[in-house]
């Protein structure tokens, strides 16, 4: 890999603004979440409205729900779990897959575990603009073998979107965004650009490190870290275990955000719009009534 294309330091790092320790709590139909984003502490990180790393054994799991006017990104850490929708479109995500779907103007679907065991991941709400909202429903599936990676100085990126080390991922993303899963080896340093003005965070799947500046206390599992302004994101590994995280950022939308559930628009009458639609089956949800998942 060129080492030309990450510098050697940052110019201006970004700091860690805030730290949110993200708790268990109960979702879907059994399931576990530790939720960060779109938690109490961190309401939403524009364009991020929410982030959970879930922990799923059968038969609990994410039964038929709808969604409207944003995106999800599941990254499966362990195990493997199934997706059904409405438009008869069916698959399996396993560890180190990703499935980015853009619910756009309507979807249902139902994700359930598909292996026996506890199954593992992140998934990913990334809010669309405005004129994008209604736009028809699509995917984008990446299995494992066909992310993006790099490796170098005992750092190794999995890039789910965007850009790191020269290499760059096959992903379109309809709200600019960056998204990658790194492991850091003892004793090694990152130093990752960002695109200023983008709002990021991290997650902390596994182990410890010093983020943002040498000398900073470190940060541990399952913590979410928002960082500041700034040029990219320094992180140092001083401890004796490997640490893995993943890093996401994103150019904010700057517009209003109205949530309800699983629809997010940008007025109370347009979410209004979206849950008649849905019980009446119109507007992108015509499918709704007849379709339940196997």
């Amino acid at each position: 890999m060129s080492s030309s294309s990450t510098p050697v330091t940052l110019e201006n790092p970004r700091k860690v603004m805030k730290k949110v320790l993200s708790l268990s709590q109960s979702e879907g139909d059994g399931a576990t979440v530790r939720r960060s984003i779109g938690g109490c502490e961190l309401r939403n990180l524009d364009p991020f409205l929410l982030l959970d790393e879930f922990s799923v054994s059968k038969p609990a799991g994410f039964p038929d729900h709808p969604h409207r006017g944003f995106e999800t990104v599941t990254y499966m850490l362990d195990g493997a779990f199934t997706h059904q929708d409405f438009s008869g479109r069916k698959g399996t995500i396993r560890t180190g897959d990703v499935q980015w779907m853009t619910a756009g103007r309507g979807i249902v679907h139902s994700e359930m575990p598909a292996a026996d065991g506890v199954q593992k991941g992140l998934q990913l709400w990334i809010n669309l603009a405005s004129k994008d909202k209604k736009i028809e429903p699509r995917y984008q599936e990446l299995e494992s073998k066909d992310i993006s990676q790099a490796e170098k100085d005992g750092v190794a990126v999995r890039i789910i979107a965007g850009q790191a080390f020269g290499v760059r991922s096959p992903v379109y993303t309809r709200t600019p965004t960056m998204y990658m899963d790194f492991t850091m080896q003892p004793g090694s340093q990152l130093h990752q650009p960002i695109p200023e003005g983008w709002n990021a965070f991290v997650y902390i799947i596994k182990g410890e490190g010093v983020f943002g500046k040498e000398g900073t206390a470190p940060a541990s599992t399952h913590h979410c870290l928002v960082l500041g302004a700034g040029d990219g994101l320094s992180v140092w590994n001083r401890s004796g275990a490997p640490l893995r995280f993943v890093l996401a950022a994103g150019q904010p939308l700057n517009e209003p955000v109205v949530q309800q559930g699983p629809f997010v628009m940008n007025s109370r009458a347009q979410i209004q719009q979206a849950m008649e639609d849905y019980y009446y089956g119109r507007n992108g949800f015509e499918k709704a009534s007849q379709w339940s998942s196997a």
